[in-house]
């Protein structure tokens, strides 16, 4: 079966004269087994075949073609991915060719892990990673917040460390974050990009950019839990107390937006947009937090603060904002 042979009728490798050599094995799973798999026809065949191959060792273009047909039956076989690269290798095939067969099983199968290892595989051994962003992407297009597909752009830039590759990852997450400021597996990938890659970029920079960058995506939308976590991190990553960001997390803790004079704006701590849902839930966690590391004597601003959480704000985890309090009052009482 070829690459793009998916609608020619199967025939079972036991009725292929080519095949007659081999001695299929059959998966043992007792005398008596307690739930036996039902596996199709096709794919009980194919793999009985796979594991006659296997103790014989070959390795031959014939069999490439059976570990394709077992992988697009299941994707997830880890061990017909395995012995395909194997088999690869020791036949010198193309591995180019073997990149364009992939990325087809890659888009149909995304959340499948054994796909992406071996694009892992192929890529380590090619040694051309800057296509391989561009088809990250594309596949990215069609789910922005594939775990998988996020692991694999991370490794391809921490493996191959280039700077051309490195250079529009910024970019590219603020377009990500353009259309959708909640996206998650975005804000995590722009802390990747932004601390995490071992650059001997000017730190306090990057940190200062990072900072505007996200007090401009949260007075856009101060209900986004992603951009106040992305904060927290920056914050804690860089071991900055949070009471820095007292002004303008304050703004986002009242009941209404107050009217502010444009020859006064502060432009490093901008307010919540016109329209904005205040308070904020996450605004208001985060200055108890502030408040509960400032001394005993803030200790009732943050209790007050975490009530209004339980009570009103954030009611589904009123037993977590409770246990709060308690933690609070009775480390207070101690000092």
């Amino acid at each position: 079966m070829s690459a793009d042979d998916t609608t020619a009728e199967f025939v079972l490798y036991a009725e292929r004269p080519e095949w007659f050599d081999v001695v299929p094995i059959s998966q043992y799973e007792n005398i008596q087994p307690l739930a036996p798999i039902f596996y199709s026809p096709e794919y009980k065949d194919a793999t009985d075949y796979f594991r006659g191959i296997v103790k014989t060792g070959e390795k031959s273009p014939r069999v490439l073609e059976l570990t394709e047909t077992i992988i697009r039956l299941n994707p997830a076989h880890y061990s017909a991915w395995q012995y395909r690269y194997e088999v690869l290798i020791a036949i010198s095939a193309p591995l180019e060719l073997e990149l364009v067969l992939t990325n087809k099983l890659t888009k149909s199968s995304p959340k499948t892990y054994q796909v992406w290892h071996h694009r892992r595989l192929l890529l380590t051994a090619l040694r051309d990673p800057a296509p391989e962003l561009m088809f990250n992407e594309e596949v990215l297009k069609a789910d922005a917040k594939n775990y998988h597909t996020w692991s694999h752009r991370q490794w391809l830039l921490a493996h191959f460390d280039q700077a051309e590759l490195w250079d529009g990852e910024l970019p590219f997450v603020e377009r990500l974050l353009a259309d959708d400021v909640r996206n998650n597996s975005a804000w995590h990938h722009r802390f990747f990009v932004s601390f995490e890659r071992g650059s001997k970029d000017n730190r306090d920079e990057a940190v200062r950019r990072e900072l505007a960058f996200t007090k401009e995506k949260i007075a856009l939308a101060p209900n986004n839990a992603s951009a106040w976590n992305y904060l927290r991190g920056i914050l804690d990553h860089t071991r900055m107390s949070y009471s820095t960001q007292t002004a303008f997390a304050k703004q986002y803790i009242v009941d209404k937006i107050e009217p502010w004079d444009n020859d006064v704006l502060d432009l490093e701590n901008p307010p919540p947009s016109s329209g904005a849902e205040l308070p904020c839930a996450a605004a208001i966690e985060f200055m108890a937090d502030v408040h509960e590391t400032s001394g005993k004597e803030c200790i009732p601003r943050a209790v007050e603060l975490w009530r209004s959480l339980a009570d009103t704000h954030d009611t589904v985890r009123k037993r977590y904002w409770e246990y709060r309090i308690r933690g609070a009052v009775a480390n207070s009482s101690k000092t």
